[in-house]
């Protein structure tokens, strides 16, 4: 349990840096020094790469739109694919992530923190996937 802990504070404070978000005021990552600004930590992480996620989303319907909007056969077809892809890898995401964080109980502070790493780091990779697809 303690080595848990103290892994996950290790964890938070490595993955702390690759979360930057807007709002360069107030980030909890900033000092972690205890469970609780571990916990808020991993919940600003998994805010932040899930809104980035949702924003390459959005740009990527937009490039799409861009590149294939004159052809509304094809635009159609990469669209379908494209919500197709993103709701596999959501259910593969989450099971990723129920994995990665076994043996930790549901509900619990190591289950909550681990979890929201989990999310974070692997919505991050899709984030620079989703980026990367119609650019030239």
């Amino acid at each position: 349990e303690a080595a848990m802990k103290s892994i996950l504070l290790a964890l938070a404070l490595i993955t702390s840096g690759a979360y930057a978000a807007d709002d360069a005021d107030f980030n909890p990552c900033d000092a972690v020094e205890n469970d609780q600004q571990t916990l808020a930590c991993s919940v600003f992480s998994r805010n932040a790469a899930e809104q980035l996620l949702t924003d390459n989303y959005e740009a990527l319907q937009a490039r799409m739109t861009s590149l294939y909007g004159s052809n509304p056969t094809q635009l159609n077809n990469i669209t379908s694919k494209i919500k197709t892809a993103q709701s596999l890898w959501l259910h593969q995401r989450d099971a990723d992530c129920a994995v990665a964080v076994f043996p930790a109980t549901a509900g619990t502070e190591a289950f909550n923190i681990a979890q929201n790493d989990c999310i974070a780091r692997v919505s991050d990779d899709r984030s620079e996937f989703l980026e990367s697809i119609g650019q030239e």
